[in-house]
């Protein structure tokens, strides 16, 4: 089946990867932006398209501003997908380490990289905005003395040599990303990806709650007596209302039905409840 699904960044970086591992089987042709706004703007005009997003890591946390994006979107979550994050030091063919005098990468992966790092203390560290849009940089201005920091597939695809793989500090550092559909298309995308309702175990919700004491707490109670389990709650302040916030939750279930009573139940406690997507637990994550 072919697929258009729009990435933020370009061939080789994680959300690329994310998107052909998702699709495993599925001719996927990936649409590079730069911005996750413009992701979304892509999707919201053209239900050709699907999205995919990065929404939370397990090292630095949610993407907060990714969440009010998706909210006011009206994007529909139909999957996700959590990836381990590998990184590997690249550079042109022919290029050792003891040639490279500055490394290139996102600043989180220098982060994430430090341990490596520590060991070549003489070369020199410099931010760029993407990962293996460093690659692709090195390659176009054919730098012999220079590395980047990158998913191992970009040496690949810009035709770079892996100097060391699995440079990553932590080995136990993933991102979850959101597959996102147009609202008109959502139903029949979730279909293709669930096959039956009986698949569909997870949700994401937002919602607000009145300013009175134990609002939040009735609600989590209602949620453990229908058996949810509540695998993220996100709090983010509405601006122009002091100290008032929305909540993004996520839900893990076994029974679609309880699912659904245990919304009903809570409908009446919340304000602006938006089910943002109901799709299947990506369960299969620790692989590679």
């Amino acid at each position: 089946m072919k697929r258009k699904v729009v990435i933020q960044g370009i061939g080789g970086c994680n959300h690329y990867i994310a998107a052909k591992s998702f699709f495993k089987g599925d001719d996927v042709e990936t649409i590079d932006c730069d911005t996750f706004r413009n992701l979304v703007d892509q999707v919201v005009k053209d239900p050709s398209k699907l999205g995919i997003m990065a929404i939370e890591n397990t090292i630095a946390g949610s993407l907060l501003d990714n969440f009010n994006l998706l909210r006011q979107s009206g994007l529909v979550i139909v999957g996700e997908y959590k990836l381990r994050i590998k990184h590997a030091l690249v550079a042109l063919p022919g290029v050792n380490i003891h040639d490279i005098k500055e490394i290139n990468t996102h600043p989180m992966a220098f982060r994430q990289c430090q341990e490596y790092l520590d060991t070549l203390p003489h070369v020199k560290l410099v931010e760029k905005d993407d990962t293996a849009g460093s690659a692709k940089w090195i390659q176009e201005n054919h730098l012999t003395d220079h590395a980047a920091i990158c998913p191992a597939g970009a040496a690949e695809l810009y035709g770079m040599n892996v100097l060391a793989d699995g440079i990553e500090t932590n080995k136990r550092n993933f991102t979850r990303f959101l597959i996102l559909a147009n609202k008109a298309v959502a139903q029949e995308i979730l279909d293709e990806i669930c096959e039956s309702r009986d698949y569909i175990n997870k949700s994401s919700l937002v919602f607000t709650l009145p300013h009175t004491s134990g609002s939040l707490s009735k609600v989590l109670t209602i949620l453990s007596f229908y058996d949810m389990n509540l695998t993220m709650i996100q709090s983010m302040p509405i601006i122009g209302e002091e100290w008032r916030y929305q909540f993004y939750v996520n839900l893990q279930f076994p029974d679609y039905k309880r699912y659904r009573q245990a919304i009903d139940a809570i409908l009446p406690l919340t304000k602006d409840l938006q089910i943002m997507g109901e799709y299947m637990e990506d369960e299969n994550y620790e692989r590679g």
